[in-house]
């Protein structure tokens, strides 16, 4: 086996093969830029080297600088993760030129997969389902008008070097093509160096299937069964899981068959995934077809790890070293469910804008990873894993992707992995950036994911205002008025044994009046009843004055003293000037806590009214200003152009809200531009 290998990537992944070489006793050399300096990944390697400044196109996508430090360090192979060098075929022909092993698949096959276009035609003739598209390129806005009418809308603009979800574009009529043609090229050339596009029929009520796939170099190659990733937001995925809900073991045996037969036609080995489209409109579920072959390791792999129990970068460096796969198709089962979430730091109550700054505050739901030698150790701690390559007081850096970490949960069934990932996702706490925590528990206890009715359009569908918090049930907003009153009590109880306090003997308040999403409680303590509107609620924690976490469990009120609690609860808690801001079960509860002596008097405070801020386009988040579509003195329509914002990769157009005329340029093209600084004033 390998002595030493160099993982060309970074954060999570870079972390997650260091952890599977570790137990097999590979010893793992990291490559890091000048931002990941202090990055965990960069601490946990035995050994690292320095590649360059923070931009990737200066350091992680220079392959010269990578093969320098296999040189230099002894590196017999190199496992590329995914995204930046993973699926270049110079770069794996680069290294065999060196005498490095590549551990992933051959060059003829990174090379034919890699290219949307040319893979189309090769599924085709290996008898996979294809989407009706363009042949080949689409070089104009003009051409890609005429097919966009000769294939029908909607179609979707794909960059042929792209993915996850960048260089890709949905259009519904002319206008839609006129104005992202372009932006699709620059995307495409920008992140991948290729600015060429072509279209595809855009399937309606989609549903993201693919299949996973393994092989080694003696020509066996195995199907592990497929994960669904419908949910996702602006094509990238936000949820995945394995396996579906939707496939039946026939569609299953079908779709991991012809992925099979792609995967021999190009003569693959290590792991890859085919993704497929399938139309959710089809109620016998055999309308699949071909999207893209991605040969690496995909970002999901994980699940397909917890329902099989085969660590996917474990045989990716067997097969590289010359291994055969140690099972055969026969032997790749189902065992319970697995789902994914992907946490970002992208803030949901501001329309998903990247949010990029220090983490000061990072504690996840388990420190664990996994069990060593276990059998089923894939599925981390009590079905809960967490992967991650962050730490507290580090940077989510505007380089790279806004990832913070994947949350994996295992459960015997859908609905038990689902509960696990709402109880895992209330546990995080994240402070000092935007995140998506919210979301993704809204998501787990949406009716509609819990049903499987899943589409890509499901995000579009169900939030069409924008996110704004999961809504609290019955039963929780009894749960948040009673800890408020508990807190509140305690908080008071703390302030008169301060020295020096007046009525220092006072008992503390027992009777609040507290405030949730505008509707007054009436909460009572006595001893240890606590009654919220004259209901009795039975509920136990431990609370300390200043804590920020609490851990609540709620029983039914006649339980006795071994019941098990109906439900259990994290709380995560933020003083505010007459309260708490409470973050729990997906949506931050602004709680006002009021004693009941006093609170109503609140109904005489004079209402603050916000300034008017309709006046000015502000930059919704951290960018680099690429295009100003309009100059002083235009007179702008409602939904025209005004400013193009790149961020993270992607660009986003800020357009007018309402008729108006230019009155101030405060920006130019190519600055770089602040959260809610002032682009342009109107009039």
């Amino acid at each position: 086996m390998f002595k030493k290998i160099l993982i060309a990537n970074r954060g999570e992944i870079a972390c997650r093969v260091i952890k599977t070489a570790r137990r097999m006793g590979i010893q793992t050399v990291a490559v890091y830029s000048d931002a990941d300096a202090r990055a965990p990944f960069v601490q946990m390697a035995d050994e690292a080297v320095h590649i360059g400044p923070s931009p990737a196109a200066e350091s992680y996508l220079i392959a010269d600088k990578i093969i320098a430090a296999c040189k230099q360090t002894g590196a017999e192979a190199v496992h590329p993760g995914y995204g930046f060098l993973s699926e270049r075929a110079s770069f794996a022909e680069a290294l065999a030129k060196e005498g490095i092993e590549f551990i992933g698949p051959p060059v003829g096959a990174i090379t034919a997969m890699g290219d949307k276009i040319e893979s189309k035609k090769l599924a085709k003739e290996a008898g996979v389902n294809t989407v009706p598209g363009s042949e080949g390129e689409v070089k104009t806005t003009a051409d890609a008008l005429k097919w966009a009418n000769k294939i029908g809308y909607p179609v979707m603009m794909k960059a042929s070097a792209g993915g996850g979800g960048k260089g890709m574009r949905l259009a519904h009529n002319d206008k839609d093509v006129e104005e992202g043609f372009e932006a699709t090229q620059r995307e495409g050339l920008n992140s991948f160096g290729d600015k060429r596009v072509f279209l595809e029929k855009f399937i309606l009520n989609p549903r993201h299937i693919e299949i996973q796939i393994l092989g080694d170099k003696h020509g066996n190659i195995v199907y592990l069964n497929e994960r669904e990733c419908s949910i996702q937001r602006r094509h990238q995925k936000v949820v995945e899981e394995a396996p579906s809900p939707f496939v039946t073991p026939k569609m299953r045996k079908a779709m991991g068959e012809q992925c099979v037969a792609l995967a021999r036609a190009v003569g693959y080995y290590s792991a890859g995934t085919v993704e497929l489209i399938v139309s959710g409109a089809d109620p016998s579920g055999e309308s699949f077809y071909f999207l893209e072959m991605n040969t690496r390791l995909q970002v999901e792999h994980p699940v397909t790890e917890a329902i099989t129990g085969v660590d996917l970068v474990e045989q990716m460096i067997r097969v590289a070293y010359g291994e055969k796969l140690p099972f055969t198709q026969d032997d790749i089962g189902i065992d319970g469910w697995a789902i994914e979430n992907r946490v970002y730091a992208e803030d949901p109550y501001r329309g998903f804008l990247p949010s990029i700054g220090r983490l000061v505050r990072y504690q996840k739901p388990v420190d664990g990873w996994t069990d060593d030698g276990a059998e089923n150790g894939r599925r981390g701690v009590d079905g809960v894993r967490v992967d991650d390559g962050v730490f507290e007081g580090g940077e989510v850096s505007m380089f790279y992707d806004p990832m913070i970490a994947k949350l994996v949960t295992w459960g015997a069934t859908r609905d038990e992995a689902a509960d696990k990932q709402v109880q895992a996702l209330d546990a995080f706490r994240l402070e000092g950036l935007g995140h998506n925590v919210d979301f993704l528990s809204a998501i787990m206890q949406h009716p509609r994911f819990r049903s499987g009715e899943l589409t890509t359009g499901f995000i579009a569908e169900e939030y069409p205002e924008g996110f704004h918090g999961a809504p609290a049930d019955v039963r929780l907003t009894g749960v948040l008025c009673a800890v408020g009153g508990v807190i509140a009590t305690a908080d008071a109880d703390r302030a008169r044994r301060i020295e020096g306090q007046i009525d220092r003997a006072m008992a503390p308040p027992g009777d609040w009046v507290v405030t949730v999403a505008g509707e007054d409680h009436t909460v009572s303590l006595e001893e240890d009843a606590i009654t919220v509107d004259g209901h009795a609620v039975t509920l136990e924690m431990a609370y300390t004055p200043g804590d920020r976490f609490v851990e609540v469990a709620l029983f039914e009120n006649d339980a006795d003293e071994d019941s098990e609690p109906h439900e259990t609860y994290g709380l995560q808690l933020e003083p505010t000037r007459t309260g708490y801001r409470i973050t729990t079960r997906g949506a931050k509860h602004e709680l006002r806590i009021l004693p009941e002596r006093i609170a109503h008097l609140t109904q005489h405070m004079i209402e603050k009214i916000p300034p008017d801020l309709s006046k000015l386009l502000i930059c919704p988040m951290p960018g680099l200003l690429v295009k100003l579509h309009v100059g002083e003195g235009d007179t702008v329509q409602p939904g025209q152009p005004l400013a193009t914002v790149e961020a993270m990769k992607m660009e986003n157009i800020l357009r007018a809200e309402k008729e108006a005329v230019v009155s101030k340029l405060n920006a130019t093209e190519g600055d770089s531009l602040a959260v809610d600084e002032v682009i342009l004033e109107l009039e």
